[in-house]
């Protein structure tokens, strides 16, 4: 018996694409919808949900282990 291939609806435009290695832009169906949910995030248009932070309980200095090389 042949399984069907894996399908998942894409979260920008909700076509159904099937999840495999040909599906360069999985779970997106195109490279746009990848890019419209890529520029979504970058105008924070989605959030995660989580208590505000206050500017006195940021740390003053950057770690070590978290500065760019």
């Amino acid at each position: 018996m042949s399984e069907l291939p894996f399908s998942v609806s894409c979260p920008t435009c909700r076509k159904t694409v099937v999840w495999n290695e040909e599906s360069a832009y999985r779970p997106f169906c195109s490279k746009r919808c990848r890019d419209v949910d890529l520029g979504a995030w970058s105008f924070e248009e989605y959030r995660i949900p989580g208590a505000p932070v206050a500017p006195e309980d940021l740390p003053d200095e950057i770690d070590e282990e978290d500065k760019p090389h």
